[in-house]
């Protein structure tokens, strides 16, 4: 079986991203379900897969990173309302055998993301 995993990239500072809040949810039509909550190491990676073993499923998922919380403790001066706050990054896994690893590089101002491996 394969696995989903991801990390944060701060470019402002130019260094893993510790700390940030991630929610998983998978998606079904109209509904919406939370399947797991984790937290970045300080390498900006979260110790565990996200989905792995009998929990990696095809379907279309969300991962939201609590960017702005994260740039806020890192004392960045920040406007309100924020311009990235929340980063959702809806996407699908088609192979639950294969590795999908959805990285987030991000600055208070922009952010982007690709399917690692």
């Amino acid at each position: 079986m394969g696995k989903l995993s991801t990390h944060v990239l701060d470019t402002t500072q130019g260094k893993p991203a510790a700390g940030v809040h991630i929610e998983l949810y998978l998606l079904d039509g109209a509904q919406r379900t939370l399947v797991t909550r984790a937290v970045t190491n300080a390498d900006g990676r979260c110790g565990a897969p996200l989905l792995e073993g009998e929990t990696m499923r095809a379907g279309r998922y969300e991962l939201v990173f609590a960017a702005g919380d994260y740039f806020a403790a890192q004392g960045i001066d920040l406007p309100e309302p924020r311009f990235v706050d929340r980063v959702t990054i809806a996407f699908g896994i088609a192979a639950p055998d294969q590795n999908y690893h959805v990285p987030l590089v991000v600055t208070p101002w922009s952010y982007s993301t690709y399917r690692g491996s």
